[in-house]
């Protein structure tokens, strides 16, 4: 009974584990993991934590997590690991666990040696941010601060977070958050608040130094063939050259030979007044089961570079999200205005139904739980876990 105890704990961390890598605890209303945990679980905040805390790091102590789930550890035992342990220790506690009591492993974690203080230099120097290129066409950004900087940094992500999910909530009334479908805009994430806070940033300085906004495109056409790049910039994607031409204001300049023949024209943005009036006739995203009403664009239905007017009859409110998958090719958004068609790549109309199922996976069929051996443990024969030294400077 034991045994299978653990096991059905091992499944609770292992969901936990997936909410918290998919930041769905918000969609409930709760702010943490662990307060979502005692109340879906009926359980004490402190166990609450303690689940919480092992499924934020399963993937540091895989054994550790996967001893729980076969029933050979109990919550407490890889609870006290994941609180207190430090990295790199998954084998070495994975192995005294299967012997050790609760307490004996808090003891062994607090012979663990401290690492020695930096000097304030040292924690200067590793204040920086870093920005690595990707083949796979995306850009890896790694950001280290200090304490303090980091908690104003994590505090204002959340806040921009929460807004993003009440969002959300508002505009997908009872739409599940796990679902994986076109229609329905993602759940927000951190990444979805990040960009949101520098745009949030751009704006203010577009508003304080108009030269400044960033929605205006400067584009290099080649007369001779429909090829484009940004000014000073990479050259565009069909997709990325549509995407970004869509709804922003574009200074477009003709080449030939790589010489300049003209301009063209200065702006094709959508006006303050066609704007209220698109905002006013689609209210939102116009993607069936969508419901997005922040941050939407004016897309043409007929492309501008396709000769499509910037009228009313040829405008849709689409999400950002939506925006780039039918620039991409995934989703397909077909007119007039009035009558709205969206396919997917496979030509099958976008409908807003649930894709959700209820769980089928049998009971756990796990081994009787070993447990502790029960002896007094002899601490002068232990040997504690050495963490790896920091890098030297020299």
């Amino acid at each position: 009974m034991c045994g299978q105890r653990n096991a059905i704990d091992g499944r609770i961390v292992q969901i936990v584990a997936e909410m918290d890598r998919d930041e769905l605890c918000g969609s409930t209303g709760v702010r943490s993991i662990s307060a979502l945990v005692a109340w879906k679980t009926g359980s004490s905040p402190r166990n609450a934590d303690t689940i919480a805390a092992i499924a934020h790091r399963a993937d540091e102590f895989p054994r550790c997590t996967q001893a729980l789930r076969e029933g050979r550890l109990s919550l407490d035992q890889v609870g006290v690991i994941a609180e207190r342990a430090g990295e790199g220790s998954d084998a070495h506690y994975a192995q005294l666990a299967s012997v050790a009591t609760v307490s004996q492993l808090r003891t062994a974690i607090k012979l663990e040696p401290s690492p020695d203080r930096e000097p304030e230099y040292l924690r200067e120097c590793k204040r920086k941010v870093t920005k690595t290129g990707r083949d796979d066409g995306y850009t890896t950004w790694r950001i280290s601060l200090p304490r303090l900087e980091a908690a104003t940094f994590d505090t204002a992500l959340h806040a921009h977070l929460d807004g993003l999910i009440a969002d959300w909530k508002r505009d997908h009334n009872g739409a599940d958050p796990r679902r994986n479908d076109v229609a329905v805009q993602p759940f927000p994430t951190t990444v979805d608040a990040f960009m949101g806070l520098v745009e949030a940033a751009w704006d203010s300085e577009a508003a304080r130094r108009p030269h400044g906004q960033h929605t205006t495109v400067v584009v290099h056409v080649d007369t001779e063939k429909p090829v484009a790049e940004v000014h000073l910039g990479a050259l565009l994607t069909d997709e990325e050259r549509q995407y970004l031409s869509c709804d922003a204001t574009c200074e477009a300049w003709f080449e030939r030979h790589g010489q300049v023949v003209g301009a063209g024209r200065a702006t094709r943005t959508v006006n303050r007044r066609l704007r209220r009036a698109l905002e006013h006739r689609d209210r939102c995203c116009v993607i069936p089961g969508c419901g997005a009403t922040r941050g939407l664009h004016a897309h043409h239905i007929t492309h501008w570079e396709h000769g499509g007017p910037t009228e009313l009859s040829n405008l849709a409110l689409v999400c950002p999200y939506h925006h780039r998958l039918h620039h991409r090719g995934l989703i397909t958004i077909a007119g007039p205005a009035e009558h709205i068609v969206v396919t997917d790549d496979d030509g099958q109309p976008v409908q807003g139904g649930s894709l959700a199922r209820p769980p089928i996976s049998p009971p756990p069929d796990v081994p009787p739980y070993k447990g502790p051996t029960g002896e007094r443990a002899q601490w002068w024969w232990y040997d504690p876990f050495e963490p790896n030294p920091p890098p030297t400077l020299n």
